[in-house]
């Protein structure tokens, strides 16, 4: 591996977001839609390119004009999409959301290329050279091929000694009746990973522990070395396995999450990819605190903007905290 290398390579989806922006309403009734660029590992890699970093996409769109608008959006923001492989046999994943009067989502997913990741479609002379590579995608482990696809890539990561991230990134709608199905694979994605982040629903899913602390040790004992409990507004509860405490986030006005949790993974990745050394941080909890802390004000911030890769700050906007 380059030791000098910065780049953070993300594994998975990238997709458009249909928002209903009728209000009240399910799918049926809806008539107005608002397209999104998204797909979590796209947006984490939006963020790292946003704050600075060297970030790739590794994933697979449909040859269609909504492939070409989400490749077009993450250059834009200078993601490298150069393996982002087009599908001339399969359209572009698609996802349809509006938000009904009691609180629920009505959402359907019509699910594309991005299924169709295959081995053949990895560069691993490319993959060989990234300090860091992201595995965060919502879709990855529904079904073959792209499911051993992506493990076969954390097996490569792990195998390369390059440092692997993995974010569960649990949707409900998608798994419904597979639950044990998700956390099963789940589980088998955390015991390969340096660096893991889950939100405390998923804490409590995949471990079955009620109790955070409990949870943590559960996952540093299937092979997490850093955790990372993301808690909205009271911010970020972080272990290394011998150390443990809540990094604290700010006060801000939140209008829309979306996004939020991608951009603080983004945000770690980008400083983990700038330390000189990256194993260090392992054992240096009061760097990985600093750390967090700056990956919670990405995240708040990111809160206070409309849409997920457009609301991403630069750096300038982080030094204006």
């Amino acid at each position: 591996m380059n030791k000098t290398s910065r780049s953070v390579m993300c594994v998975g989806e990238l997709l458009i977001d249909f928002f209903c922006t009728d209000i009240d309403v399910n799918l049926k009734e809806g008539d107005h839609f608002l397209k999104k660029a998204g797909g979590a590992p796209a947006n984490v890699a939006a963020a790292i390119s946003k704050l600075g970093g060297v970030a790739s996409l590794i994933g697979k769109v449909g040859n269609d004009p909504f492939g070409s608008f989400l490749i077009e959006t993450l250059n834009e923001v200078g993601v490298d999409t150069s393996m982002v492989v087009t599908d001339d046999l399969a359209p572009t994943t698609l996802a349809f959301v509006s938000l009904q009067a009691d609180g629920e989502r009505d959402f359907v997913f019509n699910r594309g290329a991005d299924q169709h990741l295959t081995d053949e479609n990895l560069n691993l002379d490319r993959l060989s050279r990234a300090k860091i590579l992201h595995f965060g995608s919502a879709t990855a482990l529904l079904d073959n091929p792209f499911k051993t696809t992506y493990f076969n890539a954390m097996n490569f990561a792990q195998n390369s000694g390059i440092f692997l991230s993995f974010d569960p990134n649990f949707r409900k709608d998608l798994w419904k009746n597979r639950i044990e199905e998700f956390i099963s694979l789940a589980r088998k994605g955390i015991s390969m990973a340096d660096f893991v982040k889950v939100s405390e629903e998923e804490l409590e899913l995949i471990t079955g522990k009620m109790d955070k602390y409990e949870g943590i040790e559960k996952l540093h004992h299937l092979g997490a070395k850093i955790v990372a409990v993301t808690l909205g507004s009271e911010g970020t509860l972080l272990s290394n396995g011998n150390d443990v405490g809540v990094i604290n986030s700010i006060e801000i006005n939140s209008i829309d999450s979306t996004g939020a949790g991608d951009a603080f993974v983004g945000a770690a990745l980008y400083q983990f990819a700038n330390l000189e050394s990256i194993n260090t941080i392992l054992n240096d909890f009061s760097k990985l605190k600093e750390i967090i802390l700056f990956a919670n004000k990405v995240g708040a911030l990111v809160c206070t903007r409309v849409g997920a890769i457009s609301s991403l700050p630069n750096e300038e906007d982080i030094l204006k905290i």
